[in-house]
């Protein structure tokens, strides 16, 4: 008998529920992404999407509570300091219309993440698979580069919950920065108004995120032929242009 034929009769690792899955890419990711491997529908991302949402719009619900969008919005034009500046001399009716329309966009914003975030992982995957496709002669269908993605994007549950808990432990409200809410990374010990491109590149440097980079280039890894070394060079050199990149915008529209 032929190898490849041998290969086709080899039986199939048991198929992980969903649950088991989400749970896995915590302790034991390996399992995760070869069960993805086997077994992935054009519906499988759904799950991890859905359960970051929920916990993304608990996040939302005690930000509202603790902190308040109006003071939200507040922090965030001070991060912006052609725009603070530009607020601070306008009349105070003009500057009372401006305020309340930058917190209902923050409201807007604020619980419209997860759908931002839905299309921005679809974009990634594309840009992954079409990279590891053509770049490196892998063959990753879509809808595995899909699921690879959301899974890996899970660890971002633990940095909304660390979030909620600092905000239930009474966070001051004047420092809270929405964007970069728990100190996962070093940006969070920093002013942003100070500068932009130092923040923005510290920023880039937090462990969840790293995490949820090691988790994909691992997941993409178990789904194909490649080595790890080769998976970890293409996500991470991805993630350190796109980070120089918005580094640059920092600078520019400081």
């Amino acid at each position: 008998m032929s190898t490849a034929v041998a290969a086709s009769e080899a039986p199939q690792p048991p198929r992980l529920s969903t649950i088991s899955r989400m749970v896995n890419t915590f302790i034991a990711p390996s399992q995760t992404f070869t069960d993805l491997k086997h077994y992935t529908t054009w519906t499988t991302w759904i799950a991890p999407w859905l359960v970051t949402a929920i916990f993304s719009w608990m996040f939302v619900a005690v930000m509202a509570q603790k902190i308040g969008f109006e003071q939200v919005s507040e922090n965030q034009i001070k991060m912006a300091g052609k725009r603070a500046e530009q607020l601070e001399k306008l009349p105070p009716e003009q500057r009372a219309r401006q305020m309340a329309l930058s917190v209902t966009i923050t409201k807007v914003i604020s619980f419209a993440v997860p759908f931002f975030g839905l299309i921005f992982f679809v974009i990634v995957a594309a840009v992954l698979m079409a990279t590891f496709n053509f770049g490196v002669g892998a063959e990753v269908p879509f809808k595995v580069a899909l699921a690879v993605v959301f899974y890996a994007g899970l660890p971002g549950i633990v940095r909304s919950l660390l979030g909620i808990i600092s905000m239930l432990a009474g966070v001051d409200p004047e420092g809270f920065i929405v964007q970069n809410p728990v100190a996962t990374n070093p940006a969070y010990f920093m002013n942003p108004a100070d500068s932009p491109v130092l923040y923005s590149l510290a920023s880039s440097l937090d462990v969840v995120i790293l995490w949820m980079l090691v988790l994909t280039a691992l997941g993409f890894s178990c789904v194909s032929k490649m080595n790890k070394g080769t998976t970890m060079g293409v996500v991470f050199g991805w993630y350190i242009l796109v980070t120089l990149v918005g580094a640059g915008f920092a600078a520019v529209f400081r």
